[in-house]
């Protein structure tokens, strides 16, 4: 059976992004996302519905996300829905949610107050490359297999 995963989503940081590191050094950060949609009803009447989504991204993403967004910023993801399912520790009961599994981004809008002056449409700056350190591992665009300790 065939299957496919994908979503693509614009929208408006909830709060700041949360980072953390896995025990093995994994970067990852926990995003709040809102995506608006206006429409009208039968009568005429406009309407707009917000649809609040986690979003979870790894690495060298995760690090730049935090770096840069804040709260309040647009941010383009596309990613993956993934299911994550546990016993809540007060009740006992089975909980899940559906989040999202952040694989590409983009930035939008402009610069935040106090970046250094620019127009509103100017992208932020990226940060300098690095160079190559043959001694560090490779840097992967999602979470390692083998690690389930997501420190949230």
């Amino acid at each position: 059976m065939a299957s496919y995963n994908k979503v693509i989503l614009l929208g408006n940081l909830t709060r700041d992004p949360e980072l953390r590191y896995t025990p093995k050094g994994t970067a990852v950060a926990r995003l709040g996302l809102a995506v608006n949609r206006s429409y009208k009803t039968d009568t005429g009447e406009s309407k707009e519905e917000v649809t609040f989504l986690d979003v979870d991204a790894w690495g060298k993403q995760a690090e730049l996300i935090s770096q840069y967004l804040r709260k309040g910023n647009p941010l383009f993801v596309e990613g993956r829905l993934r299911l994550d399912q546990w016993d809540d520790k007060q009740t006992g009961q089975k909980r899940s949610a559906i989040k999202v599994v952040l694989e590409n981004f983009q930035f939008i809008g402009g610069r935040a107050e106090g970046g250094g002056g620019g127009s509103p449409s100017t992208p932020p700056s990226r940060p300098p490359a690095r160079p190559a350190n043959p001694t560090e591992p490779p840097t992967s665009d999602g979470p390692p297999p083998e690690e389930d300790d997501v420190p949230f």
